[in-house]
């Protein structure tokens, strides 16, 4: 279980790093102001990492169907 937890803390934190990579650059795609895209870029992404981690966690304590499951 600790491996899958680790796993899952690598892949929000990677998913985090590109998020917040996208956000700056479509931010300041936008405003052509580096400070706002930073500022947009940098906070929006917290929150939405902290949404796909309860998305990821949900998930995964929801059971799989039986005619599913192979």
């Amino acid at each position: 279980m600790r491996i899958k937890t680790m796993r899952l803390a690598a892949k929000t934190a990677s998913w985090s790093l590109v998020h917040m990579t996208v956000a700056i650059a479509v931010a300041y795609a936008l405003t052509q102001n580096w400070r706002a895209a930073l500022a947009v870029g940098l906070i929006e992404p917290v929150f939405q990492t902290i949404a796909f981690a309860a998305h990821e966690r949900a998930w995964a304590l929801r059971p799989v169907p039986a005619r599913v499951r192979r």
